[in-house]
């Protein structure tokens, strides 16, 4: 997650030897991070103001088995959602969640699930 896209890009494509391809999202682009074919990474833009007091940083994503229903219960015992779920033609359904401690975490349904 970056404020600076291409400060980002240029600095894991000079130091690592990534190279970018560009998925189209609905408010934006996500930058899938690549080592020759192998998909490694991803760099997401922290757009405001929804995105407003988030540190720049590596997010982890678990992967359930039906996001949507975790979801549910997470909001349950006080998770918050920090954006719609949104889908991933190919990689699956995600939500991006806001545990009741304050930690963000990406849950994720794999397309192949």
């Amino acid at each position: 997650m970056t404020r600076d896209v291409e400060k980002a890009k240029k600095f894991y494509g000079n130091t690592v030897g990534w190279t970018y391809k560009t998925m189209p999202m609905e408010n934006g682009t996500y930058w899938v991070a690549k080592m020759g074919n192998d998909i490694v990474g991803g760099l997401f833009p922290l757009p405001s103001p929804q995105f407003d007091g988030v540190t720049e940083g590596w997010m982890s994503y678990l992967a359930v088995d039906n996001v949507d229903a975790r979801v549910k219960k997470a909001q349950s015992l006080g998770a918050q959602l920090m954006r719609p779920m949104f889908d991933v033609p190919g990689v699956g359904r995600i939500a991006i969640v806001r545990e009741p401690g304050g930690a963000g975490i990406g849950w994720m349904t794999p397309a192949n699930s």
